[in-house]
């Protein structure tokens, strides 16, 4: 058998895995969404891009087993959590509040994409349910892994995680011509009330 098969299973294996925690529809999903709607197929994928980068982080993390940081994280669960709770908020506001565009000429302004991809990259770090979900699951496969593949395993994650949010705004930019202002302000309160939603439903997690 060839030495680099077992590599190959472990980054089909975080493939997977970054795709499957990135799938669910949860805020950064409510968000690409709704960008890609506004702004187009960029605006969406770089919304996405950032929770993938967040995930191969936490991806790292759990690979290298670094203990220290992953002890600190968990500690700070509450903070992180308060945080991603206020910052989803007023992302729920500044939706709900803002004017409806042209989709037809509507684009992403120049540097927007990097405040896109910033923005929900530090949202899904101060996701609680992320920071578990990463150290439990790479914990447990970097048990059992080669010892020079850590970085198949966050290879595939950010892969994995990438090739979701690249169908996900594919798809939704295929149907953006036929919203117009009228559907375009109903998607943007349905997002806002999503978006509020699950900020309560974090902090009722955090602080039960």
């Amino acid at each position: 058998m060839d030495s680099s098969s077992p590599v190959l299973v472990l980054f089909a294996q975080s493939l997977l895995i970054g795709l499957s925690i990135a799938a669910p529809v949860g805020q950064i999903g409510v968000l690409a969404i709704q960008r890609t709607l506004d702004h187009g197929r960029a605006a969406g994928l770089a919304t996405g891009l950032g929770a993938a980068f967040a995930d191969a982080v936490y991806g790292a993390i759990g690979a290298f087993g670094v203990t220290g940081l992953i002890a600190w994280l968990l500690g700070l669960r509450l903070w992180l959590g308060l945080f991603g709770a206020a910052f989803l908020l007023w992302l729920a506001w500044r939706i709900a509040t803002k004017p409806t565009v042209r989709r037809s000429t509507s684009h992403a302004p120049p540097g927007t994409l990097l405040r896109f991809v910033s923005g929900t990259f530090v949202l899904t770090l101060s996701n609680p349910t992320t920071i578990l979900s990463f150290m439990a699951v790479f914990g447990a496969l970097a048990g059992r892994a080669p010892a020079a593949s850590p970085w198949a395993m966050v290879s595939g994650v950010l892969v994995g995680s990438a090739l979701w949010w690249l169908v996900l705004a594919g798809v939704v930019g295929l149907l953006r011509d036929r919203f117009d202002e009228r559907w375009q302000r109903a998607v943007n309160w349905c997002s806002a009330s999503l978006l509020a939603g699950l900020a309560v439903w974090q902090l009722a997690q955090i602080l039960s």
